[in-house]
């Protein structure tokens, strides 16, 4: 057997996407400003209305 990565061998999908530096920071600074912002709009919504 050789060494070599045979042309029939494919890269799962997770690992070409773990692989990629440029996407773990993209979803690392995304998602917790998506839920920092759903987190406030829920935080205002729930405040009770002034009389």
């Amino acid at each position: 057997m050789s060494d070599q990565p045979n042309d029939d061998d494919k890269i799962p999908l997770m690992q070409r996407l773990l692989d990629n530096p440029f996407l773990l920071l993209f979803l690392g600074v995304l998602i917790p400003m998506v839920l920092y912002i759903l987190w406030g709009v829920i935080d205002i919504l729930t405040i009770p209305a002034a009389k």
